[in-house]
């Protein structure tokens, strides 16, 4: 695969565009964890668009967000999307080293090894050695594997632990937010699930030394106007979370069908994304890029392909022509 850029994240449009000139277009972005029937709901005005947000403002979205996740307002920071929190923690912890229950998004070995810690990654807790931070994603990308709460709040009690619930949406019972404290901090993003990742959007849950440590860091604007907004009503939509979640397990279970009948084999994943794996996969990435469809592989993990759900008929239509025509 001649394409660097896509082992690092998805949604490089601009690259696979670039890299695949002749490629149908519109290009379908299938390469993210992304809810891609996103909330719809209130926006921001004008108005609020044209000063400053309010501290009042924050303090009411972290109010919602909070009662959303069934913990103390005063345990909730919000932050410009959880990927700010990550980066961050190395430092306002101050623990010299961490293991991460591999493999898993890269940018908490990245956020660790710039703040000069030692990383430690290995597939099995146990295999991990006994570093002074944990950190372990929940459930986990690419591979949906989940860790029940009860592990994770016995991890916490021998070292410090930091629980990335990104995709904790559409898992609520799997969630330790609750528990949160100096020891065990979670890590919550709103645009995955809520289809808005544009609008950075995140949460810090921990005890009153991280949530003072992480409002200093960001001051007193930590958030824009469109996110104090988006994140004020679409915590307080039960009906849309729960057709959600509903619309999501069904979209999931036909994109697997679709996969399993093009020959791949499926790894796991959550609703919002699913994993497969073929000795084909720089075949298949290649072939399903000069259809428009970018998808997302993975360089440690070569049989490894991560698709996202399509987000209309026509996007599952050219998918399953694709998957249908094989590759070569």
């Amino acid at each position: 695969m001649n394409a660097p850029g896509y082992f690092r994240h998805g949604g490089r449009m601009g690259e696979a565009a670039a890299s695949f000139p002749h490629a149908p277009l519109p290009w379908i972005d299938l390469s993210t964890g992304i809810n891609p029937h996103g909330w719809t709901g209130p926006r921001a005005d004008f108005a609020a668009l044209q000063r400053l947000p309010d501290p009042q403002e924050t303090a009411a979205l972290e109010a919602t967000a909070a009662a959303y996740f069934g913990v103390d307002p005063a345990r909730i920071a919000a932050i410009p999307g959880a990927e700010f929190g990550l980066r961050l923690l190395p430092r306002l912890t101050g623990a010299p080293d961490v293991g991460i229950l591999s493999p898993t998004y890269g940018g908490h070995a990245e956020a660790w090894g710039a703040a000069g810690r030692i990383v430690h990654t290995a597939a099995a807790l146990e295999a991990l050695p006994a570093t002074s931070a944990l950190v372990i994603v929940n459930p986990n990308n690419p591979d949906g594997r989940e860790t029940p709460p009860d592990v994770l709040t016995g991890l916490a009690r021998t070292r410090l632990l930091i629980v990335d619930e990104s995709f904790g949406d559409i898992t609520p019972e799997l969630s330790v937010a609750p528990q949160a404290h100096d020891r065990l901090i979670v890590l919550r993003s709103f645009g995955k699930f809520f289809g808005l990742a544009g609008v950075r959007l995140g949460f810090v849950i921990a005890g009153p030394g991280i949530i003072a440590g992480v409002r200093a860091a960001f001051g007193d604007w930590p958030v824009s106007a469109e996110a104090l907004a988006a994140g004020t009503h679409a915590y307080t939509a039960p009906e849309w979370i729960r057709d959600t979640r509903t619309r999501l397990q069904q979209d999931a279970g036909r994109l697997d069908a679709m996969l399993v009948s093009a020959g791949l084999k499926l790894v796991g994943g959550t609703s919002l994304f699913r994993l497969a794996s073929t000795p084909n996969a720089a075949k298949w990435f290649t072939h399903l890029a000069r259809n428009g469809l970018l998808i997302r592989p993975f360089a440690q993990e070569p049989n490894w392909l991560r698709f996202g759900l399509p987000g209309n008929e026509a996007a599952w239509s050219r998918l399953q022509a694709a998957l249908q025509q094989g590759i070569a």
